[in-house]
């Protein structure tokens, strides 16, 4: 069997890595520009819940098919699908077609990011890890300076279609790449997806997004979720290779880093995706400063995460895990208190930079503390769960905030099609009364989404306290060193 090359196989993970990091930034900076073009600010949040809806279901599917079956084919596939959903997105003639594309798009996302972190895990013991986190750093940190300058002028000089396009290069490198360069030994095992979980599951999320639509709607949706919550589980415990393994939780690790970062995963991309909308809209920014506005975010979560994984040896999991939550809790107050009309650029800038610093600060030890704490054989699928939990927090919080911010819009001075004339190129035609006044509406409107975010990052501060006390000399022990 020939031999994995490991320096480029790293160079096709941190281009994977910087497709994902890209796609955060363009995407966001681009998104208002699209509603302005195409309509529905209804939709707005949705074409967010979509993306992360499939991406959440298909990250456990990945990751128990990545332990029996290996990881590079399906990274592969991930990549091709992800492919194909950012040209269909480029090609979108309404804001419904671009939800259902970004859905396409976000089944191939859902095995990027957890398979180059399970590939890492593989082919690095703990202490080379933490190290490589400042390899990986800088890549996402360089993506959080370019996406939104490079956002920013594609929609100014071309469209808002091309921050799609502009992934095919990428993901094409970093498929040629990883073919030719990583190399795996895998055990060849019949298997059977837990096709019924996913489908239970993708039903109960879908049923807690359309419960915030409208009271009818609610009246019919919230009792649907719960009652597909039950069956969910209760598959679970039946299935021979279940979606969500739950012994895997009896690992008090496993259970505190998934439930943190379901919150922490609602609090940031709750921020990732209204602070731009908020900047452009209420702030009147261009496609260039509403992304820029939660670029630091991206910047400081590497800066941050590579210095945890330097430290984490030497001061152990908790503090930094506990520290970096303190850190994101206080900026998400901050964005709640200080995010007001005529609020200078820098500010957004200053506080979405802090909470991505207490973000990666917390990130790094406890996505080793997980990998550390179960065999090689469920390393994939326990890296894939914790993620799936952050997923399916920002999924469901974008969808709630998103049908909140819907409803008071609704009942309010400002209507949606006023509020998409803020986003075109037409607000500079607006009646400057009518535009204070939808303004300030939207204002209004939003602060409730921000005030609460800062309470689900104030409920993941909580939930951190309790991760255990886990020597990371035991935990290394613990681990079964990866080769390949």
């Amino acid at each position: 069997m020939r031999r994995t090359h490991r320096p480029l196989t790293v160079v096709a993970l941190l281009l994977g890595l910087f497709l994902a990091a890209m796609e955060m930034t363009v995407v966001a900076t681009a998104m208002p520009t699209a509603v302005g073009d195409l309509g529905g600010l209804h939709l707005y949040a949705w074409a967010f819940s979509a993306y992360m809806l499939t991406a959440t279901v298909s990250v456990p599917i990945y990751g128990k098919v990545a332990d029996l079956r290996g990881r590079k084919p399906v990274m592969l596939v991930g990549i091709a699908l992800f492919l194909a959903g950012s040209m269909a997105c480029g090609r979108a003639g309404s804001m419904p077609a671009l939800v259902a594309f970004r859905a396409l798009q976000g089944l191939g996302a859902g095995a990027i990011q957890p398979m180059a972190l399970t590939i890492v895990g593989d082919l690095f013991d703990v202490r080379e890890r933490g190290r490589m986190q400042g390899i990986f750093g800088a890549v996402w940190g360089v993506a959080g300076l370019v996406g939104p300058l490079l956002g920013g002028a594609i929609v100014r000089w071309l469209s808002w279609r091309w921050v799609f396009y502009v992934n095919v290069p990428l993901g094409l490198g970093c498929a040629a790449v990883l073919q030719a360069a990583y190399h795996e030994r895998v055990e060849r095992h019949e298997h059977r997806l837990d096709v019924l979980g996913a489908l239970l599951l993708a039903g109960t999320v879908l049923s807690v997004l359309v419960a915030t639509r409208s009271r009818s709607a609610g009246a019919f949706a919230a009792p649907l979720a719960l009652a597909l919550l039950a069956l969910f589980v209760a598959a679970e415990r039946r299935a021979p290779e279940p979606l969500l393994p739950l012994d895997l939780f009896a690992h008090r690790v496993i259970g505190v880093a998934s439930a943190t970062g379901a919150l922490v995963g609602a609090a940031m991309i709750s921020t990732v995706t209204f602070v731009p909308l908020y900047v452009q809209s209420v702030l009147g920014g261009s496609p260039t400063a509403a992304g820029g506005a939660i670029a630091p975010m991206v910047i400081g979560w590497p800066i941050a995460s590579a210095l945890s994984g330097r430290f984490l040896h030497r001061v152990g999991y908790r503090p930094l895990i506990r520290g970096g939550l303190a850190v994101s809790f206080l900026s998400a107050v901050g964005l709640a208190l200080l995010l007001r009309p005529g609020a200078p650029a820098w500010l957004p800038r200053l506080v979405t930079g802090l909470y991505g610093v207490g973000l990666g600060m917390a990130n790094t030890p406890t996505v080793i503390a997980v990998q550390t704490s179960v065999p090689w054989n469920r390393r994939g699928v326990a890296t894939a769960s914790t993620m799936f939990f952050r997923t399916i927090g920002g999924t469901v919080a974008v969808g709630v905030l998103g049908g909140v911010l819907a409803a008071s819009l609704a009942g309010g001075p400002a209507s949606p099609e006023q509020v998409e004339q803020l986003l075109g190129p037409g607000r500079s035609l607006v009646d400057p009364a009518l535009l204070a006044s939808v303004a300030g509406a939207l204002q209004a409107s939003m602060a409730r989404l921000f005030w609460a975010s800062a309470a689900i990052a104030g409920g993941a501060l909580a939930v951190g306290m309790a991760f255990p006390a886990v020597p990371v000399e035991t935990a290394a022990a613990a681990a079964k060193p990866a080769g390949t």
